[in-house]
């Protein structure tokens, strides 16, 4: 089966059958660029812009505020 390394680019081959794992660093095509990218959603590099409707209850986003509002309350 071909793939595209969605960090480098590079198209690779590798086996895999129905019911089985896939390759560990799938969808990358090595290790390297597995933590290439995990290093970029650390840096922040990458980030999702918008909330994602329906993911939150008010109720967890209240949650959210006050925990927030104890937390700048610990920075003072």
């Amino acid at each position: 089966m071909q793939h595209t390394c969605s960090m480098c680019g590079t198209t690779y081959e590798f086996e895999w059958e129905e019911g089985t794992p896939l390759p560990k660093s799938f969808p990358f095509c090595s290790a390297r660029c597995k933590a290439a990218d995990l290093g970029k959603w650390m840096n922040e590099e990458y980030f999702i812009s918008t909330p994602l409707p329906g993911m939150m209850s008010d109720t967890e986003r209240e949650l959210l505020v006050e925990l927030g509002k104890s937390l700048d309350d610990d920075t003072e």
